[in-house]
């Protein structure tokens, strides 16, 4: 849905289409929040009401006070951008006649500094295997060209600085 509005300046824009929401939830549970040694276990709550468990990573806050069972933000920037990816390539490939069997991406991510001395995640690699079935099956030519479609359509991708580089 797009929602158009009039600002001051008299010129009509496009506004938000669309809301995503999740809900983060941390409650101290030791009493050495100001020496830094707390856990850094929280949740995440999406909007349709899955709750997942988060932590920092463990290779930038050490154990105990981080959790390696749990999601980090880093993993899940990688998997979100593999994820559009994907879903944006089943697109593609469903309107293209190619009958999608399975879609398996072991996506990795970089983390490296800036040149301010910040660590970003700089570089994600998804490296997705897929299979097909039917007779119709895509040449290494289209399937090159699905992935380029599905990196250049994909909503996520196109909202990071990150470079993104499909293998």
């Amino acid at each position: 849905m797009t929602i158009w509005a009039r600002f001051r300046d008299g010129w009509p824009r496009q506004v938000a289409m669309s809301e995503h929401k999740a809900t983060i939830d941390w409650k101290l549970t030791g009493p050495d929040f100001l020496k830094g040694k707390y856990s850094r276990e929280h949740t995440w709550t999406f909007d349709g009401g899955i709750t997942v468990p988060a932590s920092s990573s463990p290779s930038v806050v050490p154990v105990p006070y981080s959790n390696s069972a749990h999601v980090d933000p880093e993993e899940a920037f990688v998997a979100s951008i593999s994820s559009c990816h994907m879903l944006t390539y089943l697109f593609g490939a469903s309107r293209q006649g190619f009958q999608v069997d399975s879609y398996h991406d072991e996506a990795i991510g970089m983390m490296t500094k800036n040149e301010r001395g910040i660590p970003w995640i700089s570089l994600v690699t998804p490296r997705p295997k897929v299979a097909y079935r039917g007779e119709r099956q895509p040449t290494p030519v289209e399937v090159a060209q699905l992935h380029h479609l599905a990196h250049e359509q994909c909503f996520i991708a196109n909202s990071v600085k990150t470079e993104i580089t499909v293998e």
